[in-house]
């Protein structure tokens, strides 16, 4: 009898797992907010990364937020956030409370396989100790754990969890087959089982830096044209010519992923000794892009004679993505607030996001339309479809008579707007 399973966290990462896990095998997805369970058990998921058809497709898979729900399970995957505090080091009390809860309902045998992105090091650190302090058991003898992280990207239609290639590892050579037999079950594109838990921490926490320090390299090539007065977009496009030219592109760099996950490998080479400068340059550079967006769009609207207090500015997304709800860590609020310091008006308007959640993150909500003729300047941050779709002269409707286009996300050509990076 294959071994029952429960997924702990049921967000972008721990939902899509269970689901698939529950066309294979029993699966019980465990979440504290009562709301999510409740939303679940009714077939709605809030992200939208999952259709009703896809709660229904796992038919295996029932929803809990009682711990006495999942002591019979036998494999605990824990999924749940990492984010960071105000100071940018890591925050890992989710992932400590979510072990403590484990550890009430740890068995002999019972393996506990963590997702969630950590500083290499972290799972044998940090919840090993807590596992092993309120369980009573001892590791690799009386349980063990494995690591293999999330690769999921939200808003992405195309690549999918089952076709993601998934890094695998365990605590011993025995656990770190069993963990990469389990995920062979769902996961079409294959696995790499990493040699150590550490090594697949690395492995996962290096991918989104890459990323970041990338990003960032583009977005000071922007900032250098731009007083160069050279279309940043159309030197990339020349550049791409060549085989071998990585197409990144600049821009607000949020979310829980790439704007987190270096902090995480930051804090620990700290920790060991070692002052990265790099990756916390980069960092740096990406922070503070919404910022440089504002006092751009200022500046062209000073050259239009277009006085700064009380202009009504439009920001037209604040998902930290296309095509996705989640505003955690967007960096369009760096924008939004930056401009408000200037004393405009500015209407967030974004088709995706939850008004109240809005409210609760960031203390205002967002319009449900623009208004036409009423903006001094309007800002393209997101690249939703709903935007894409939108010709240049539906967007200048939204604008007075005199007003200023700033387009982040390369939407339109250089001649159609007045600015963009």
């Amino acid at each position: 009898m294959k071994k029952k399973i429960c997924v702990v966290g049921l967000g972008y990462v721990g939902l899509p797992l269970a689901l698939e896990f529950g066309k294979k095998r029993e699966v019980i997805g465990f979440d504290i907010n009562h709301e999510r369970i409740t939303q679940l058990k009714n077939r709605h998921d809030i992200t939208n990364e999952n259709t009703q058809q896809d709660l229904e497709a796992g038919t295996k898979v029932s929803f809990t937020n009682s711990v006495n729900h999942i002591r019979d399970c036998e494999l605990y995957i824990i999924t749940v956030p990492t984010p960071i505090y105000k100071d940018k080091k890591p925050d890992l009390s989710p992932l400590e409370k979510a072990s403590k809860t484990i550890s009430k309902v740890l068995k002999h045998g019972d393996i506990v396989i963590y997702e969630s992105t950590v500083y290499p090091g972290a799972t044998e650190e940090i919840c090993v100790p807590i596992l092993e302090h309120y369980s009573g058991l001892k590791y690799n003898k009386d349980f063990y754990c494995g690591y293999s992280p999330e690769r999921i990207n939200p808003g992405d239609k195309e690549h999918r969890l089952p076709n993601i290639k998934k890094v695998t590892s365990g605590s011993t050579e025995e656990v770190a087959n069993i963990v990469d037999e389990l995920y062979k079950e769902i996961i079409v594109a294959g696995t790499h089982k990493a040699s150590s838990i550490i090594v697949a921490e690395a492995a996962k926490v290096i991918e989104n830096t890459q990323r970041d320090v990338n990003i960032a390299l583009i977005n000071e090539l922007s900032l250098i044209f731009s007083r160069l007065n050279i279309d940043t977009e159309e030197v990339l496009k020349a550049a791409e010519s060549k085989w071998n030219f990585l197409p990144f592109r600049p821009g607000l760099v949020g979310g829980h992923c790439i704007g987190v996950d270096p902090y995480y490998l930051t804090y620990k080479a700290i920790e060991v000794g070692y002052k990265p400068e790099m990756i916390l340059v980069g960092r740096r550079l990406n922070d503070n892009m919404g910022f440089y967006i504002a006092s751009q769009v200022s500046k062209l609207m000073v050259s239009k004679r277009i006085n700064l207090v009380d202009a009504n500015i439009l920001i037209m997304g604040l998902a930290f993505k296309e095509n996705c709800p989640d505003i955690r860590n967007t960096r369009v609020i760096d924008l939004v607030k930056e401009l408000e310091s200037y004393s405009c008006n500015v209407d967030v308007f974004d088709p995706w996001i939850n008004k109240d959640e809005t409210n609760r993150e960031y203390g205002f909500l967002p319009v449900s339309k623009p208004v036409n003729a009423n903006y001094d300047a309007i800002v393209i941050a997101v690249a939703h479809d709903e935007f894409k779709q939108m010709t240049i002269k539906q967007i200048k409707l939204l604008g007075k008579d005199n007003h200023v286009i700033y387009d982040v996300k390369y939407l339109f050509e250089a001649n159609q707007v007045d600015g963009r990076l």
